[in-house]
């Protein structure tokens, strides 16, 4: 397998209509209470079932404006397929696949689904264009309100571009979703900086209101002596030049993988598929608080992928400046404390280690919009407001620490939350500043 390898096989014509001839079209439809966006799934199946491709991607993308994404990283079995009522036999509807075959028809045929709404003459400033920033400005234009994404990276779509393997999610599905939102009219500038290309003071004296999606930083340094060796990649750094065709140089033969959430998963997945024999991922608590979903952990495991527990990476050692051993030292978990055992000390031969333990927070750029954070974290009030009035805020930035990784689906459900705070914002006539 390769990188450009999809793990995701099509259904046939005739798997389409076997399963969603299958729907029980159930009336308290536990799928869509179990879908952060609450896309209405017994309708979109139904509409598949009777022909009607286009209704049924309208009411995926109307729910969930990432749903060409979501379709490919969601943990269905976690969510809609894991409440159907079918799950008991563990036969449940192949939901995820069935919304795939219907994106992928628009895709294909470029069925336009939606148009910006009547102008309003409210604007709004949206600092960071993935996932949620992306349908915060969907749904503020079917509103009516002009909108700006700023985005610091020269493409949008910020994770589902950039951060997830492209054998799960590709650019190409990432840059397509991300056009839609464009299409309706969203001005776009990218490459831009806020602190550094653009003043706070300027976006909050030129715009109406302003949405905060600028998610989180990079994987934060382990502080561990010989990280600044050569073959000490950041997770996300190395993901991101995999998938936009960056240089990597070769990885060898065996390769370290520190973290055991999602990110981890692809590092560890991604590393594999270049070619590299053993791929390793050292966690330093047990297999149970993991944080990856289960589904991306058994996929790993079939990606010939080894798994050490309880081992913590107190070093790194070289020679000719590149990482040629990685040292830990094992561990125990008391009170739900992480805690060394004495003596057990010991060394790994590797070619390459990856950091993927988490992204460090935003705390400067959160402080020159005069809102108030925890740690990084951005205050938000139910409506997603912070403390400064008319600066909003969504997706990963407010995203609680500690908690399991965030999903792109719940992202989006954030975007379509804040775009209806925006709004009613604006119709008030509430002046920020």
């Amino acid at each position: 397998m390769t990188l450009g390898d999809s793990i995701h096989k099509p259904l046939s014509d005739m798997e389409v209509s076997i399963e969603a001839n299958r729907c029980l079209y159930c009336y308290d439809a536990p799928c869509m209470a179990a879908c952060p966006t609450h896309i209405d799934v017994a309708s979109f199946i139904n509409n598949i079932a009777t022909g009607n491709m286009k209704g049924s991607a309208h009411d995926i993308l109307l729910a969930n404006p990432m749903g060409a994404s979501c379709a490919r990283v969601c943990p269905t079995d976690e969510l809609c397929e894991g409440a159907c009522v079918y799950h008991a036999d563990d036969t449940p509807i192949r939901i995820g696949d069935l919304q795939r075959y219907s994106i992928d028809w628009v895709m294909r045929t470029g069925t336009k689904l939606f148009t910006a709404g009547k102008p309003t003459g409210k604007s709004v400033a949206i600092v960071g264009g993935g996932p949620a920033g992306l349908s915060a400005a969907r749904d503020l234009r079917l509103l009516g309100h002009a909108v700006t994404i700023f985005e610091a990276h020269t493409q949008l779509g910020g994770l589902n571009t950039y951060g997830i393997v492209p054998f799960r999610l590709s650019t190409e599905v990432a840059l397509w979703e991300a056009q839609q939102v464009v299409d309706l009219g969203v001005d776009v500038r990218t490459g831009v900086r806020i602190g550094e290309d653009l003043s706070v003071a300027s976006l909050l004296s030129e715009y109406d209101a302003l949405v905060l999606a600028c998610g989180m930083g990079g994987v934060p340094p382990l502080g561990l002596p010989g990280e600044e060796l050569a073959g000490v990649w950041d997770a996300l750094d190395f993901i991101e030049r995999a998938k936009t065709g960056g240089e990597i140089p070769d990885l060898g033969n065996h390769v370290a993988v520190i973290g055991a959430g999602n990110t981890a998963i692809d590092a560890l997945t991604c590393a594999k598929r270049m070619g590299s024999d053993h791929v390793t991922m050292y966690y330093r608590r047990g297999e149970s608080e993991m944080t990856a979903y289960e589904f991306e952990y058994t996929f790993a495991k079939q990606e010939g992928i080894e798994f050490r527990f309880f081992c913590l990476p107190v070093g790194f050692h070289g020679t000719n400046n590149h990482v040629r051993e990685a040292e830990f030292v094992r561990t125990e978990v008391r009170d739900g404390s992480v805690m060394r055992i004495a003596g057990s000390e010991f060394r790994e031969p590797v070619s390459a280690v990856i950091r993927a333990i988490g992204q460090s927070r935003l705390v400067q750029t959160l402080q020159a919009f005069g809102i108030d954070s925890d740690g990084g974290v951005v205050r938000v009030d139910d409506a997603l407001q912070t403390t400064r009035p008319g600066v909003f805020a969504a997706g990963d930035c407010i995203y609680e620490k500690g908690s399991r990784e965030a999903m792109v689906v719940e992202a989006a459900q954030q975007g379509k939350t804040v775009a209806q705070s925006v709004h009613t914002h604006l119709l008030t006539g509430a002046a920020h500043g």
